[in-house]
């Protein structure tokens, strides 16, 4: 069968009866044109079925209609929903983003940054990204040639803008709420190569300490902890330490960790919440739809998306870098109740 040739943006000057500069003119919206004009242009495109060259009109109106977005990983669904907040603003202001995935490996990081750059986007958006080191000096080059917008960055570079909870305050209202429910040995599990878990272990070592409890073995790290192998990495991981330090409560730095130390203390025969409570951060999808529906932190994934997005457009328009912090809201479920082992 033969395929149907598609129509080019001289075929629907012809169709109109107008110039081809007219029919861009309607296409890129960027100089006025008599409304009757417009209106034989539209019908032509309609009848056409034209889809405009985006690379061309690129060119014309020298600005990319597409922002990049780096991502940790896509195992963990607070990701997904933060760019589903991204990808629907974007598409109000008739852009798209493209989508590059770092596998938590702060090299690659840099690598899909790079990549991002060399395609002409117009501005790009980091979730959760990796600061420390000589990344550092990588950032603050970066942004000195293109927009750049952290979601959930906390390591300050001049220039970059910043859509952030805040999760040192969330992490405090959680452990409070613990340790009103009479929990003293409060286990933390973390993980590497993110700036948010850092904030949060250091929020945890403040609380702990100031209230008399803290000790080093209540530290966990499983590692990477932004894929679908969280769960299991967690479960594996504090089926040995539980037995060790015995806890009545377990923070997670995330859902998927949370799901996982459930997971544990069913293999070791500990009922959640009567033995141990269980408490994560995010409020993805999956926190309640597990047995028992999971305790958390809510970090507004779809508002951190959309304001990043409104961030970035302010920026690309020559706007000022700027932060915003939005407030965690603790969701109660299933996974916590008193304590009721002795301190």
């Amino acid at each position: 069968m033969e395929m149907k040739k598609k129509a080019t943006i001289v075929d629907v000057a012809k169709q109109a009866g107008v110039s081809v500069a007219t029919v861009s003119r309607v296409v890129n919206g960027n100089y006025p044109v008599k409304p009757e004009t417009r209106e034989k242009v539209q019908a032509a495109i309609d009848a056409l079925q034209y889809v405009p060259n985006v690379q061309a009109r690129e060119l014309n109106t020298r600005h990319s209609s597409t922002i990049g977005v780096v991502v940790p990983g896509l195992g963990n669904m607070f990701f997904a929903e933060v760019i589903d907040g991204i990808e629907k603003s974007m598409r109000r202001q008739g852009d798209s983003l493209l989508l590059n995935c770092a596998q938590n490996d702060p090299e690659l990081e840099m690598e899909c940054i790079n990549a991002l750059v060399s395609r002409n986007v117009s501005g790009i958006i980091v979730i959760s990204p990796n600061t420390q080191g000589l990344r550092e000096e990588f950032y603050r080059r970066l942004v000195k040639r293109i927009p750049l917008v952290f979601i959930n960055g906390y390591h300050r570079i001049p220039n970059v803008s910043y859509v952030a909870n805040d999760e040192a305050m969330g992490t405090h209202q959680a452990l409070e709420y613990l340790w009103n429910l009479g929990h003293r040995r409060i286990l933390f599990v973390g993980g590497e190569n993110s700036d948010s878990y850092t904030v949060k272990e250091k929020a945890y070592r403040v609380f702990t300490e100031e209230n008399g409890i803290f000790d080093e073995d209540n530290i966990v790290d499983i590692g990477e902890g932004n894929n679908i192998d969280t769960v299991i990495s967690a479960r594996i991981k504090l089926m040995k330490v539980i037995p060790k330090v015995n806890p009545t409560a377990v923070f997670c730095c995330n859902d998927l960790m949370a799901m996982g130390a459930i997971r544990a203390c069913k293999r070791l025969g500990l009922n959640v919440p009567r033995d141990v409570s269980v408490i994560g951060y995010d409020n993805i999808m999956l926190s309640k739809l597990v047995d028992p529906q999971i305790t958390t932190m809510d970090q507004n994934m779809y508002q951190l998306g959309s304001n990043a997005a409104a961030v970035l457009v302010e920026m690309i328009r020559g706007g000022q870098s700027k932060r915003i912090t939005l407030e965690n809201i603790l969701i109660v479920r299933e996974s916590t109740a008193e304590c009721r082992q002795k301190a």
